[in-house]
């Protein structure tokens, strides 16, 4: 085994059947440390480290008693503040079936229908001190359309955690290559004391992915149009 936590020679056994694109992102988890990582220490995804690097950097889970997980399948976000904060309340959204996790409460439908805030919130008990999103619209292989899908869901996350956050709360949020959007950012610098952006070290290089981590919430005002 390498320093890297890579396996020099560990390779696929058979690209029979496979496009070459399938093949290199095959090949490229196969030596992925995160991802060996992630399964040794029971995470869904890599994704958790994300969570974990950007928690100790900005202190994100500090205090928190409520959390509302948008986007959360596979759940490894959840995982990490359940593992961190064990009596800490969660709940999660996505439209993709996400396996149970303990003490989180998980529903599988879509955060852009008009009933899941109030969804969201009447199963949350309270308001959040940390709303996290980790959504990304499916890509249609148009950079300025596929970039314009993610930032609206950005956008309505946003609206949400200004609507819901408690006073001091976080809001976390993925978004893409260049940053958070002029408007969105002058929005968020209104209603949060400190708003920054940073790319953890799980995240690949190769990724346009970024986050936008606000926190310190002033209370809530004009939303996201």
């Amino acid at each position: 085994m390498s320093r890297s936590g890579k396996d020099p020679g560990e390779k696929l056994r058979s690209g029979k059947g496979r496009t070459v694109s399938s093949v290199r992102w095959l090949q490229r988890q196969l030596n992925d440390p995160y991802v060996k990582k992630a399964k040794a220490d029971g995470y869904r995804s890599r994704a958790a480290y994300k969570l974990i690097e950007l928690d100790d950097k900005f202190g994100l889970l500090k205090g928190i008693s409520r959390v509302v997980d948008l986007g959360i399948a596979p759940g490894g976000w959840s995982q990490v503040v359940r593992q961190r904060k064990p009596r800490t309340a969660i709940v999660g959204i996505d439209l993709l079936p996400t396996d149970p996790i303990l003490g989180v409460i998980i529903f599988e439908m879509d955060f852009m229908a008009d009933e899941a805030p109030d969804t969201l919130m009447q199963a949350l008990g309270g308001a959040p001190d940390l709303v996290m999103s980790d959504m990304a619209a499916n890509t249609v292989g148009h950079k300025q359309t596929d970039h314009l899908r993610t930032m609206g869901l950005v956008e309505c996350a946003a609206d949400f955690a200004i609507a819901n956050l408690a006073p001091g709360g976080t809001f976390l949020a993925k978004v893409l290559a260049g940053g958070t959007d002029l408007g969105l950012l002058t929005l968020l610098k209104r209603h949060f004391a400190t708003v920054k952006h940073a790319k953890p070290p799980a995240s690949r290089k190769d990724s346009s992915e970024w986050y936008v981590i606000a926190q310190g919430f002033k209370g809530s005002g004009d939303k996201v149009d």
